[in-house]
């Protein structure tokens, strides 16, 4: 479960604390405006907004990456911030960037992740084979980093996300770059995840991905969320039968 309650981020000179910046210049800019969320074990959860709207900066703070301005988050009743080993081993992390060690193989980066996270290397060495047949990486096995494409790249990084089987993930952009096949394996293996009780957190900007995949949508607007339901829902509340118009509307000026 994640529980965030009255979360805020503001970059730039902090009102309350006057000589926090000795640039008077520097305004405070709100990231993310008194957000309250909760996202219950299992659901997939797409968070939706236009760029700068508080989608990374909340994902960030959620993983214990970047410290939040006020208010609390607990993920399965951990504080990432304070908790961070207890936190970190629970949940798994794909940037919309994902940094990759490139002088590394696959097999190397995939063994690399699993040490990490002190499993046994008999596990590790099971838990890849299954992995990269499952997202076509069979082949690629004494391949470089380097020499990667960007779709291979991004099944790597899902292979070693799940290697540690984390109760809570999240997802900046999951489909960026990637092939009409490997989008419908990861659409269908996310939606299996959060079957079997994985709870999953991601922002996208394709809305089809969220209408086809989605339990829960909220969507967020200059740091505040401004809107929050089930696909029916918001079809519902909106009068509207397609999300991309109730998005527009919302977000549009």
């Amino acid at each position: 479960m994640i529980e965030i309650n009255h979360l805020s981020k503001s970059y730039g000179a902090d009102a309350s604390k006057p000589n926090s910046y000795k640039d008077s210049s520097v305004k405070k800019a709100d990231a993310l405006k008194n957000l309250t969320l909760t996202i219950p074990k299992g659901e997939l959860f797409c968070f939706l907004g236009p760029n700068g709207a508080g989608k990374t900066t909340t994902i960030k703070i959620l993983t214990g990456l970047l410290q939040a301005s006020s208010g609390s988050v607990l993920i399965n009743g951990k504080d990432p911030s304070k908790d961070h080993i207890t936190s970190k081993r629970i949940i798994g992390y794909i940037p919309d960037m994902p940094y990759l060690y490139e002088r590394l193989t696959t097999t190397e980066f995939f063994e690399f992740t699993g040490e990490l996270y002190d499993i046994d290397r008999d596990a590790i060495n099971q838990r890849l084979e299954d992995s990269f047949s499952l997202f076509g990486l069979q082949e690629y096995k004494n391949v470089l980093v380097k020499d990667l494409s960007h779709g291979l790249r991004q099944r790597l990084i899902y292979a070693s996300t799940f290697l540690h089987d984390p109760q809570i993930l999240f997802i900046d952009e999951p489909l960026i770059g990637l092939d009409p096949y490997t989008i419908r394996l990861i659409k269908d293996l996310l939606k299996k995840k959060a079957e079997n009780g994985m709870t999953i957190f991601l922002t996208t900007h394709i809305l089809a991905l969220a209408e086809d995949i989605a339990h829960r949508i909220g969507i967020i607007l200059r740091g505040e969320l401004v809107e929050l339901g089930t696909l029916p829902e918001l079809y519902e509340k909106h009068g509207k039968n397609n999300l991309e118009d109730i998005f527009l509307s919302l977000t549009g000026n």
